[in-house]
């Protein structure tokens, strides 16, 4: 069995705020857009609340109209605003109840080519069961699967599935498979919560997977939260509560008597750092593929930008009995730029520029002899 993991970074649609060439850009927009909503969710908007709410939409472009560069303010039932012809713009709405809507981040489609390269790098590794991140939802994956796939040679798959998560930005995680190794159950973890509220940016969805020769192996598939926007100190602590909750469910397993588990997906932090002890310690009993004498990095030992140790951000963790049986591992960095001008590792020839770019992710792959 041949298991795979690719931040994916959107298919067809991509918030716009995502789609810069840096997180500074649409940085702003993203941190106004969560800003915003967590305000309007108010039962009663006080007056700092109201001001905020102002200088948000202004800097936004939302004053006036109900559309700016990055995001929409969305309007079905009662008024937030009062927008006379002269005059300061001023909040009407006295609280949530005044009124129905939210801040939306816009979208834009993807560039065709770079959603050609991405089907390339699928084929490419070419895996069995294949984890993605920041997939739209099931439909964008089926018809990436069939329409995309094929036309670049890809085989496509057989089982698809996406389960909605907690990101308003459309940002899932999901997983393919072929017709040898069937989805036999799902478990969302979207509800999660510990003592400081709701866990998981996006999910942990878990697959249970049969395999040819008999038994199952469970799939955890990830997206821990990112280090793009928020206090970095928030940040940190989000992941290191989500890469507890994912030992739990880890632990869990072992004690339900599954001994074959792969933990997979983009965990946005480096093996070096605090936030992932819960699940890198040796406590934990996971081993990363990356620690096995039969992984090839093809010289560098990141999966993310320039790929340099601190961008090690895609795992594929796999229990005792699982990482026994690893034949070989490695990373397909051919759909990414590299570098300022694309020199830092051979690319397909289809990448031509850095918005050719399959993603900004290389994918993980390992082959297991089970």
């Amino acid at each position: 069995m041949k298991l795979a993991t690719f931040n994916v970074e959107n298919m067809f649609d991509r918030a716009k705020a995502l789609n810069g060439k840096t997180w500074s850009a649409g940085r702003p927009a993203l941190e106004a857009h969560q800003e915003l909503n967590t305000l309007f969710s108010h039962a009663v908007y006080s007056a700092g609340d109201k001001a905020r709410m102002l200088t948000l939409l202004s800097a936004q472009g939302l004053l006036k109209k109900d559309e700016g560069p990055f995001l929409l303010l969305r309007k079905l039932r009662g008024k937030l605003l009062n927008r006379p012809r002269t005059g300061p713009v001023t909040v009407a709405a006295t609280g949530r109840s005044d009124w129905i809507g939210w801040a939306e981040l816009k979208t834009e489609p993807v560039n065709e080519t770079a959603s050609a390269n991405t089907a390339r790098v699928v084929g490419a590794v070419n895996a069995d069961v294949l984890g993605v991140v920041e997939a739209e939802d099931r439909t964008t994956l089926k018809l990436f699967n069939r329409n995309v796939l094929p036309p670049v040679g890809a085989a496509a798959y057989e089982h698809v599935m996406l389960i909605d998560g907690n990101d308003e930005r459309g940002i899932d995680v999901g997983i393919l498979a072929r017709s040898g190794f069937p989805i036999v159950s799902i478990r969302s973890n979207v509800d999660a919560r510990d003592g400081a509220g709701i866990v998981f940016s996006r999910d942990c969805a878990e697959y249970e997977i049969r395999l040819p020769a008999g038994g199952a192996v469970w799939v955890m598939v990830n997206h821990f939260k990112s280090k793009g926007f928020g206090a970095q100190a928030d940040s940190d602590a989000k992941r290191k509560r989500q890469a507890a909750y994912v030992r739990q469910l880890y632990q869990a397993h072992l004690s339900a008597g599954h001994n074959l588990i792969a933990v997979i997906g983009d965990l946005n932090d480096s093996p070096d750092r605090d936030p992932l002890s819960p699940l890198l310690s040796t406590g934990a009993s996971l081993r990363d593929i990356s620690t096995h004498e039969r992984f090839d990095d093809g010289g560098r030992p990141g999966t993310h930008g320039n790929c340099t140790a601190a961008s090690k951000l895609d795992y594929i963790l796999l229990s005792p009995d699982l990482y026994s049986t690893v034949q070989a591992a490695g990373i397909e960095r051919r759909g990414m730029w590299g570098g300022a001008n694309g020199t830092l590792w051979p690319h397909f020839p289809e990448v031509q520029s850095e918005i050719d770019s399959a993603s900004d992710h290389a994918a993980l792959w390992v082959e297991l002899q089970i």
